[in-house]
This record gives C-alpha cells, sequence and structure tokens, in this order.
C-alpha cells in the first residue's frame, strides 16, 4: 500500500507496510502514482504531454526514473505488499499475563468542574472517592507480581485531581522506591494535574521523582476559562498558570508537556498553542475534545478543514520557529522514523485492558481510565485479578487488522487500529472505528513525517 501527498513544497511517497519514506520531484511523484495503473509506454506519453514545456523531462529520462522505481519495488521499498496481517491473531497472546503499567485512580474528586470532563467532573459517573495507601500498595505490589520479567514499569498518578490525595502519592512513590532493589524493578511515574494545588512542595517532589508531568492548560485565557472552571463558575487560568510556570522552570531538562483540549469553541487551536509559547512553555499537545456528539462541545464537519489547516500550519510553523533558533515540540509530531516501535508494537497498539489497566480508589481494575465507571468494562480487581476474561479477551483482539475499516487505511501501522475508548463511544463497538478522529490522526502522521523530510531536505 502506497499513500502519496504533497505538503509544503514537499512530494512524499510513504510505502505503508516496510515503512519507507521517499521524498521525490513531481516527475517521480506522477510515475509513481501511474506506475500500478498503466504500462511503461502510457505513462511515457502521458507525461510528455503534461510536462512538454520541460526539455528536462525526456523518454531516457522517464525511463530511468520508471526503473528506479521498479527497483525499489524489487527490494521491498515501494508497493510492499501486507504480510502482516496473518501475525494479528498471534498478538491475542502477546501479553501472557503480564502487566506493565497502571493508571492509579489516586482521587475521584476534583476541585475544578471543567465543562467538557470526560469523567464527570473527576466522579467517573459514581461517589467521589480518593484511594488509601493499603489500596495503592496492593496496585504497586499486583503490578510487580503480573509484571514477568519486566525491568521497567510505568505508573500514572490520574484523577480527578491527584493532588487532592498527594501525601498518598507520595507515600506510594516512596514505597516503590524502596522495593526497586530487591524486586528488580524501575517504575517511572507520571502525574496528570490541572496546577490548582501546586506548590513548592509538589514541585521539589515532581521535579525528584515524576518521570513525566502533564499539565492541563487549554491556551488563551478566554478558550482555557470558557470550560476549566471551579464550583462558583471562575476562570482559573490566573491562578494557575504561574503556578505552572515555576514548575516547568524548576524542572530542568526533565520531561513535561503542557496538555490542552481543543473544542467547537476553538477549532483554531494554533493561537492556544502561540498563547502556552508566549507563556515560556515548549513541550506542547492539544488533543481534540472527547465526548457525546450532542454535547455543545463536540467538534462538527465545519470544523474540520478547520482543524485540518490548524495542524498543517502548525507543522510549518514548528519548521520556521527551529530554524530560528526557537523550537517547540507538539506531543503529535513526536514520530520516530527509524527506531520506532517494532512491528508486534504496530499491530497490537496500546494494550489497554492487557498489559495496561486502570485501578478505581477502592481496587478494581479497568481496560482503561476512559472506561472506568462503566461496570461492564469491570474487569476484576487487585486482589483476585481479572476475573472477566471475556472482556479482556475483547481487548487482547482489538489490533490494526480486527477492523474492516482500517483494511485499505494507510495509517494503520502508525495507530495500530486507534484507541479502543474512542471506538467503543462513537460506534457501541470495541472494533468500530471513530471516522472523525481517523481524519485528524491521518493528518497528523502527514504533517510529522512532512517535518522529518524538509528538515532531512533543508527547507
Amino acid at each position: 500500500m502506497v499513500h502519496q501527498y504533497q505538503l509544503n513544497g514537499c512530494n512524499i511517497v510513504l510505502d505503508t507496510c516496510s515503512g519507507a519514506i521517499h521524498a521525490v520531484d513531481e516527475v517521480a511523484y506522477d510515475v509513481i502514482s501511474l506506475y500500478r495503473e498503466k504500462s511503461a509506454d502510457e505513462i511515457i506519453a502521458h507525461l510528455l504531454e503534461k510536462y512538454s514545456g520541460r526539455p528536462d523531462v525526456n523518454e531516457a529520462e522517464l525511463r530511468a526514473c520508471l526503473e528506479d522505481v521498479a527497483e525499489l519495488e524489487r527490494s521491498g521499498k515501494l508497493f510492499t505488499p501486507d504480510t502482516f496481517a496473518p501475525l494479528a491473531d498471534a498478538f491475542k497472546e502477546r501479553s501472557n499475563g503480564v502487566v506493565k503499567a497502571l493508571c492509579l485512580h489516586v482521587a475521584h474528586t476534583c476541585n475544578l468542574n471543567c465543562a467538557y470532563c470526560f469523567a464527570s467532573q473527576g466522579k467517573y459517573h459514581g461517589d467521589r472517592a480518593v484511594m488509601s495507601f493499603e489500596v495503592g500498595k496492593r496496585a504497586l505490589d499486583y503490578l510487580v507480581e503480573h509484571s514477568g520479567s519486566r525491568t521497567n514499569l510505568e505508573v500514572d498518578f490520574f484523577g480527578g485531581e491527584p493532588l487532592m490525595n498527594w501525601d498518598v502519592v507520595k507515600q506510594l512513590v516512596m514505597y516503590a522506591r524502596s522495593i526497586e532493589k530487591d524486586t528488580h524493578k524501575n517504575f517511572r511515574f507520571t502525574l496528570t494535574t490541572n496546577g490548582m494545588l501546586i506548590d513548592d512542595d509538589v514541585i521539589d517532589f515532581s521535579n525528584r521523582e515524576m518521570s513525566n508531568v502533564v499539565l492541563s492548560l487549554d491556551g488563551r485565557k478566554e478558550i482555557h476559562d470558557r470550560c476549566r472552571v471551579d464550583y462558583a463558575g471562575n476562570g482559573s487560568w490566573e491562578r494557575i498558570v504561574p503556578k505552572f510556570q515555576k514548575l516547568v522552570q524548576a524542572r530542568g531538562n526533565k520531561n513535561y508537556y503542557m496538555r490542552g483540549t481543543f473544542t467547537h469553541a476553538n477549532p483554531d487551536f494554533l493561537n492556544d498553542i502561540h498563547a502556552m509559547l508566549d507563556l515560556g512553555f515548549t513541550e506542547l499537545s492539544m488533543e481534540p475534545v472527547v465526548c457525546a456528539p450532542t454535547d455543545p462541545a463536540a467538534l462538527t464537519q465545519e470544523d474540520l478543514p478547520i482543524v485540518l489547516e490548524q495542524y498543517e500550519q502548525l507543522a510549518k510553523e514548528m519548521l520556521e520557529r527551529k530554524q530560528a533558533g526557537q523550537p517547540f515540540t507538539f506531543y503529535h509530531y513526536m514520530l520516530d522514523l527509524t527506531g520506532g516501535p517494532c512491528i508486534y508494537k504496530r499491530i497490537s497498539g496500546c494494550g489497554s485492558g492487557t498489559e495496561y489497566m486502570a485501578v478505581t480508589p477502592w481496587g478494581d481494575l479497568y481496560p482503561c481510565h476512559q472506561f472506568v465507571g462503566d461496570e461492564r468494562f469491570r474487569l476484576g480487581d487487585i486482589w483476585n485479578g481479572v476475573d472477566n476474561t471475556a472482556i479482556q479477551e475483547e481487548f487482547r483482539s482489538c489490533n490494526a487488522y480486527s477492523r474492516p475499516e482500517c483494511a485499505d487505511c494507510w495509517a494503520k501501522l502508525y495507530c495500530s487500529g486507534g484507541c479502543a475508548a474512542n471506538a467503543y463511544h462513537a460506534t457501541g463497538s470495541l472494533r468500530g472505528t471513530y471516522a472523525y478522529g481517523c481524519e485528524l490522526f491521518r493528518k497528523r502522521m502527514e504533517c510529522s513525517i512532512m517535518i522529518q523530510v524538509a528538515e532531512k531536505l533543508g527547507k
């Protein structure tokens, strides 16, 4: 499968199954587009007519180009057949009971009342609760017990707002550190916070112990304060921005990123990226809202061309700023084209429900944070393990080849079939596809690939 597109003056040809990416001139671009549809003589005749005013485009050059394309095909770098489909079923056994990461819901409560919150303001459609140290400790023990030979384990502190249970977060980190040597494990922690309760203790501890910190900020003050309000209806922007700036400045070179959400109110999210850059933040993300189609925040078909154009403009601006010595990163454009995920990971995806699970404050296990509170997806608990094996098998079988709509998609080995939660919430099926999200993902992949091609070409 081959995908061709032109962006920012680059003619890009992606060979899906080999992963090869070719930056070509416009003539070679046309040759490749016609290669499987017409004979060599028909291609030559067509292109001689198209480029009749160009003396450098002649029969000899076109035949040489055709031979180059044929050599790429012979060497497995173009028109590579898809041989991965038969492997997909093998990934049903990929985890074999091994768990590598947990998302600890240390607080099912929040001090903000965000309008678009998928977690019902942190309650996850249930009662407000916080995780005890005893439950959290058992969750960490469960992770160690089920991690097999894996050395590196990941734990996300999530909510609600995890800083509302900060003392327990610190206790759990210290407990994990105390067992690393004896268990031959290495814990990597991530904290996601709205910033309202950040103080010097949070900054010092997070910058010492958290491998990554995710800070929720929607960009422009008027956009952020439209949705991210407290229970009195007051915006939070002015209260959290100075705290975020202090934390990031003290963090040095350790990972963080500002995570924003764009909605129907701001499909022009590049302006929110600019606002975050103006505040001194350089590790950025803007995520499309996850909500019901009837929600006023939901992105519409009218928003789609605006959002796609914003992604393109963002990619171009990233190149310009890097050339000017002012680089910044965008989470969705962080694509490793040379040493990225192996084919097993590309087919199988995130491992939700198998290798990765969410833990509620009372110790129930769910496939990921987006399913918490829906009893149909309760997998079991941290004391007795997984007993809802039927649901786990559904997640285990989700991959890039289990969704019919993905069969002809050039991006399937980049998204691994997409997010099961988004598919379920959009279609009612784990094996469905969130079509709107697919459009956005494909555009992000085109932009991220273009950035790397342009840098190679010196554009």
